[in-house]
């Protein structure tokens, strides 16, 4: 997992634009890609005297302002945890809701995923994925797909789990076909079946809400990932917080298993 810190493709961003409390940093030291575990919603809104729904639409408002900023500081990729595979327990109106947000969010940040040249993906399972909601993905990530900047990867219906025993199965069958050998199975090769094939892996994961556990969550593209935990909860979440992290990852040295130069 490389650290590539030039800005995102197509990005024109001198330092002077940065915002001062970032301005400083060497480039070279910045998370190419940063993972985000937003958490908090439904406690934060509990907090406030309201319904759990409220904290999830105030938390649109979280994942806008942090994906408009990543964008324009350069950062290269965004992966937000949208919807695990172990969110279907929750009430059916709370699904209903999270589907409605997030089918008014791909309709409604069209001109912001544009204006800002983000190419958008998403990663998981689309069993349970409502068939409008479905679509409207489906036609931002077509409409996005020749933008040079930053990629913005929704994880909606996803599970660690889940991806790797998919990625278990798909290699499987290869063996069984008699196409591939047990000893031929490489690193590269289980990356190549994952649903992020062909992204990098993450060089920063930021978790709000004070929680110290990774959720099922790119169990195996995190393996050297940095973590950052804030105990703000993800409606209180904005640039500030991002700089902060970005600052915090910064400092840090990461060796990988390897000893200190």
């Amino acid at each position: 997992m490389s650290v590539t810190n030039s800005t995102a493709a197509g990005s024109t961003l001198k330092s002077e634009a940065l915002p001062a409390s970032l301005s400083d940093l060497d480039r070279h030291r910045w998370p190419a890609h940063i993972a985000v575990i937003m958490d908090g919603n439904g406690r934060w809104a509990q907090r406030q005297g309201l319904p759990r729904i409220e904290g999830h639409r105030r938390g649109v408002q979280s994942v806008r302002a942090i994906v408009e900023e990543s964008a324009q500081i350069g950062i290269e990729q965004l992966t937000l945890y949208c919807l695990s595979s172990e969110n279907w327990k929750r009430p059916s109106a709370e699904l209903d809701f999270l589907m409605l947000l997030l089918e008014q969010y791909m309709i409604e940040e069209r001109p912001t995923i544009m204006e800002n040249n983000i190419r958008v993906s998403t990663i998981g399972r689309r069993e349970g994925i409502p068939t409008s909601v479905q679509h409207e993905i489906d036609q931002t990530i077509r409409m996005s797909s020749a933008n040079p900047g930053m990629q913005l990867c929704l994880a909606i219906n996803y599970g660690g789990r889940s991806e790797l025993i998919d990625a278990v199965q798909k290699i499987g069958d290869q063996v069984l076909e008699g196409n591939l050998r047990p000893e031929q199975i490489t690193e590269e090769m289980i990356n190549q079946h994952l649903y992020t094939r062909g992204m990098t892996d993450p060089d920063l994961l930021i978790r709000t809400a004070g929680e110290m556990r990774v959720s099922n969550f790119l169990l195996w593209q995190i393996s050297y990932a940095e973590i950052w935990v804030t105990d703000r909860c993800w409606p209180e979440f904005r640039e500030e917080d991002l700089h902060e992290a970005i600052k915090d990852f910064a400092d840090r040295e990461r060796r990988f298993g390897g000893l200190k130069k």
